[in-house]
């Protein structure tokens, strides 16, 4: 397609490049004036004893007293001549000739002055008699030079403010620090010109995120092969997830690929604090891209400014946020699909956007960008692992299994932490435990095996993380155990590391056996001291917003049956009232605390069926302080059950015998 081309504008030459012209005259005007005040006069600085000395010699001529303050002597020219004492002064400061005068100055009242020189009289009465007195002239005098600079440098320092000000308005300075521009976009523009460090090959996994982005891309790139059948772009594309899964980075790669200027800016960008400048840049933003269509608008952290109106009843009428969205509104349905402009917008929180922005038409499709599952998550360890120095035999497929829930940002901050953990080891390469280590800095937080426990805090800690172990590795439905440590960690005394299962839908049994196998500490706590600890908070606050879901926002109780409170518009957050009766408040509550009690029960009856099994992997535990799934499968055996990726693997494993034993048979047949 023919690219259209925007040639800049000429721009006049100005004198002396610029206003830098100004700057310097006047700085060559300081220097004047100075130059002038220096050339009245060469004075030398003095005191009334070395003038008395010079009088008591026959030297001075005479004396100017001015302004009642500054004594001027005025040396005889012979004296000048033939006396090496006043060679400094006898010449002319610019110039040839003997200095005229005066040759010497110093400050003293004229009332002491006099004084002091009739004391000299008498002091000295023999030359007093043979010479007389001096001749002592009394003047007032204005220093001119002192008096323009004081009118000419307040004018040239206005005049010099204001020249700044117009340049700074003409847009000279760059952004934000023009205090004209403040109505101006911030975007920071990409072009072919730019050079852009990322590209898709930088984009591991999100293969449909990408599909979509890159369809944009062709479009702009490739429009007729689009509008010759009737198509139409989309003008808004939202990328949609949770922190720290590439939305900004497929954006960043969107800049990267794309052949079209692509303007990026966040959303706060838009908000200032006076008046009508969000508006006034979400303008400005979209005529410099329609002005170099087509192009590609990103806005990061959309939600800033695209907020649902309306949800905040403390906001008065005169909101400028939602200006900013009503003019966004306005520009994203005001110009046609001919002009090729496309925003692009990336939040986490897709939810709380206004619903006129999501209309067809603006934000015509949401991709989201989910967290990654297992192949993608091998695919981003693969990039980020490119440029450490790895174990030849570091299996990636390993990582990608003991990081699931882990975002890309995560998977970029275990390869980084796992590089600094072996450096502070003295090792020469990354290694399978540096990994591992890693990932128990990021999930639990750094070791404190300096806090002082005592042995009993010890066996209690010990019995609450091998019930949790136990229980778990019990039940069907509950995450296997990947590794349990009594080290305090953060703000934990201890640590158990699973392996849940990657599920799109979850059942009731599985959530009940996670719940029990959550109260397994504490139950153990019960079955072998007889008494319970605060050790439990964090497993309570987990079960009990996972019983409260249960009942109240996913439908899994019989007794309000069908039924869920959950509003996705997020309009209930700024209700004061709840949507269900006090009645059916008490029934929750019941429902809830019955649930709980339930599953500690049966935690309680499972560690009770099992006990010398837990007694043996607690003092394994307080033994070693760490135990892995090596010391269960010792104590309780294989699970029974296989999990979905035993199932995936031994579905990969039998693919991978069919494709061999079909080569092996062409081979034969040849």
């Amino acid at each position: 397609m023919s690219k259209k081309t925007n040639p800049k504008p000429s721009t006049p030459t100005r004198l002396g490049g610029g206003y830098n012209w100004i700057y310097l005259v006047i700085f060559i005007g300081l220097i004047g004036l100075q130059f002038a005040a220096n050339q009245s006069s060469a004075t030398s600085p003095s005191s009334f004893n070395d003038f008395s000395k010079m009088a008591l010699r026959g030297d001075v001529d005479h004396v100017k007293v001015v302004n009642k303050e500054i004594v001027l002597v005025f040396i005889k020219e012979e004296a000048l001549k033939k006396n090496e004492a006043y060679e400094k002064i006898s010449k002319k400061a610019y110039g040839d000739g003997l200095n005229p005068g005066p040759h010497f100055e110093f400050e003293m009242p004229a009332e002491t002055f006099e004084i002091k020189i009739q004391r000299l009289y008498e002091i000295h009465a023999d030359w007093y008699k043979s010479n007389g007195e001096l001749a002592i002239e009394y003047k007032e005098e204005k220093n001119y030079a002192l008096e323009v600079l004081g009118w000419i440098l307040p004018l040239l320092l206005f005049a010099g403010l204001w020249f700044f000000l117009m340049r700074r308005m003409g847009g000279g300075g760059g952004p934000g620090g023009q205090i004209f521009n403040i109505g101006k976009s911030r975007a920071q523009e990409f072009d072919n010109n730019t050079e852009a460090k990322i590209t898709f090959k930088d984009v591991a996994g999100m293969e449909g995120a990408k599909e979509e982005v890159l369809e944009v891309v062709d479009f702009l790139r490739n429009p007729k092969k689009y509008t010759d059948l009737g198509g139409k772009i989309p003008k808004g594309v939202l990328l949609s997830g949770p922190p720290g899964t590439g939305k900004t980075l497929l954006a960043k790669a969107v800049a990267g690929e794309a052949m079209v200027p692509f303007f990026s800016l966040s959303g706060s960008d838009f908000v200032e604090m006076f008046v009508g400048v969000g508006a006034s840049r979400v303008r400005d933003l979209f005529k410099q891209a329609k002005d170099k269509s087509p192009s590609i608008i990103f806005i990061d952290e959309i939600d800033a400014i695209g907020r649902a109106r309306g949800r905040n009843a403390f906001s008065g009428g005169n909101d400028e946020r939602e200006n900013t969205l009503n003019q966004l509104l306005t520009e994203m349905d005001g110009f046609g699909t001919n002009e090729q402009v496309i925003v692009m917008g990336a939040t986490n929180r897709a939810d709380i956007l206004d619903r006129a922005l999501m209309r067809a038409g603006r934000f015509d499709r949401i991709i989201y960008v989910d967290l990654p599952e297992l192949k993608e998550r091998k695919e981003i360890f693969q990039v980020h692992l490119g440029n450490l120095k790895l174990d030849p035999g570091l299996d990636v497929d390993f990582l990608a299994r003991q990081t699931p829930g882990f975002s890309g940002a995560d998977i970029a901050n275990v390869c980084n932490e796992a590089a600094l953990i072996a450096a502070r080891k003295e090792k020469k390469q990354v290694e399978k435990q540096d990994f591992l280590d890693a990932v128990d800095r990021i999930v639990g937080g750094l070791e404190k095996r300096n806090m002082i426990i005592t042995p009993e805090e010890k066996k209690s800690i010990a019995y609450h993380e091998s019930g949790h172990a136990t229980v778990s590795w019990l039940l069907e439905h509950a995450s296997p155990l990947v590794k349990v440590t009594i080290v305090p960690r953060g703000k934990a005394l201890g640590a158990a590391w699973y392996l849940p299962e990657e599920r799109h839908l979850t059942t009731t049994e599985q959530l009940l056996d996670e719940m029990c196998a959550t109260l397994g500490g504490r139950a153990a706590e019960e079955v072998v001291f007889g008494k319970i600890s605060t050790g439990a908070l964090s497993d309570l606050e987990k079960v009990t917003k996972q019983a409260r879901a249960m009942v109240t926002i996913y439908g899994l109780n019989d007794k309000l049956g069908n039924i869920t409170y959950y509003d996705s518009s997020g309009q209930n957050e700024y209700q004061f009232d709840k949507p269900y009766s006090e009645k059916t408040a008490e029934v929750i509550d019941a429902e809830i605390h019955t649930l709980i009690e339930s599953q500690y029960h049966r935690a309680v009856q499972l560690l009770r069926d099992n006990l010398d099994k837990l007694h043996l992997l607690a003092a394994d535990l307080i033994a070693h302080e760490v135990i892995f799934k090596e010391n269960l499968i010792a104590i309780f055996g294989d699970r029974p059950w296989k999990s979905k990726q035993d199932v995936i693997d031994q579905i990969e494993a039998e693919s991978e015998t069919e494709v061999l034993s079909e080569n092996s048979s062409d081979s034969t047949a040849e």
